[in-house]
């Protein structure tokens, strides 16, 4: 099957193309960054988790948002999300392989990630981490290549990959639930050190990674001649309102604790963030500007007029997106840091390397995503050709 991603129109060589570039640019700086150090990235020793793990935490939740269109599908036979499924796990594919890239950037030594497996410590968050996101994406690469294949031999899929989806719903949740669990563990950050910040991450899961694939499914739509379907689009939309309903009542829920109970060492984080604090607040633009494109967003898919509109709605699509990838892919794992434990504030901004390093995994991301949407949509549009035949006959 892969033999149909080689194949396409000048715009699909040219975004191919595009991409390389980009991916060749970030491997520069990669390169840079491997012989000098991490001192050509804005980390120090105050804040040594940066924009990689940022990126980090925000992509594992879009992988594990896959399990809003597998559950629905397989579980409760919600027919509509019959053609659109394959299109999230093939989302997780991606994700996960840029997690696993994020956090070698992040290493000096990408070696040291093998000591992980060499020297196992059941009682780290971090062992377990890798564990999930790696069974994770072993699950997804060999259900989305299956059920493809079987789709396009017009067969059913094999009992053995119908018990690998039922386990996949489970351990999407627990891929991020590790994560949270990495940060909520770490008794001297005050900013991570809440109960609901499993909730919070997979609230805020379910709104991106649907988001996101109500987006691709717009794309799809345009560039490929490939149509979801209205309604299957319209109960993605509908997932991504609850889940940032609940989001955003989860921020509100921490601002009350905060504020309600204040304890210094919990409220200084989010003064930080939301009016600065002792002169320093480099971060508050950044804040305001994901908690107004989070409320405006989460207005307009709760009226239910701008939420069914296909002009309104991927725009809608890109706010929630776009929020949520400034709070949990940059804010949240920096301001962990900051003012530090000893009320020492030493602010953060990525730097040109590290961004195009950034960049650049998000082309590689982006380019994996390409092939296996090449693939499926090839062999989704020649079943339907078969069908169409053979009703005719």
């Amino acid at each position: 099957m892969f033999e149909k991603a080689l194949t396409g129109s000048k715009g699909y060589y040219i975004w191919v193309l595009f991409l390389l570039a980009v991916i060749g640019f970030g491997a520069t700086n990669y390169l840079r960054q491997y012989f000098y150090g991490l001192g050509i990235t804005g980390m120090s020793k105050d804040v040594s988790w940066g924009l990689y793990i940022g990126q980090l935490t925000f992509l594992v939740g879009v992988a594990a948002s896959a399990v809003m269109l597998v559950l629905p599908f397989y579980l409760h036979d919600h027919k509509v999300f019959g053609k659109i499924t394959i299109l999230g796990e093939f989302v997780a594919i991606p994700a996960v392989i840029m997690c696993v890239l994020f956090v070698t950037a992040d290493l000096g030594r990408p070696d040291r990630v093998m000591n992980v497996l060499r020297y196992p410590t059941p009682n780290s968050m971090l062992m377990w981490d890798v564990v999930v996101l790696s069974g994770y994406l072993v699950l997804n690469l060999f259900i989305g290549w299956t059920v493809l294949g079987c789709e396009k031999r017009g067969v059913a899929p094999p009992i053995w990959a119908k018990v690998l989806i039922y386990i996949s719903i489970p351990w999407a949740f627990s891929i991020h639930t590790v994560t949270a669990y990495l940060y909520a563990g770490l008794p001297g950050r005050g900013f991570w050190m809440t109960a609901i910040m499993a909730p919070r991450f997979l609230g805020s899961a379910f709104a991106s990674g649907p988001a996101l694939v109500i987006l691709l499914c717009y794309l799809l739509r345009r560039v490929a001649n490939f149509d979801a379907g209205r309604e299957a689009i319209q109960s993605l939309a509908k997932i991504v309102t609850y889940a940032m309903v609940a989001s955003v009542f989860f921020i509100i829920c921490e601002l009350f604790t905060v504020y309600y109970s204040q304890v210094p060492e919990h409220k200084n984080h989010f003064n930080y963030i939301f009016t600065g604090l002792h002169g320093h607040s480099s971060f508050v633009p950044v804040m305001w500007t994901s908690a107004i494109l989070a409320l405006i967003a989460t207005t307009l898919l709760i009226i239910p007029s701008t939420r069914k509109s296909d002009s309104v709605l991927p725009i809608v699509c890109v706010m929630v997106f776009a929020s949520l990838w400034i709070d949990k892919g940059l804010i949240l794992i920096v301001v962990g840091f900051i003012p530090s434990p000893l009320e020492k504030i030493m602010e953060y901004a990525p730097t040109l390397p590290e961004a195009a390093i950034s960049i650049g995994i998000w082309a590689i991301g982006a380019l994996i995503l390409t092939l296996l949407y090449k693939v499926a949509v090839a062999v989704r549009k020649q079943q339907e050709y078969y069908n169409v035949t053979e009703a005719a006959h």
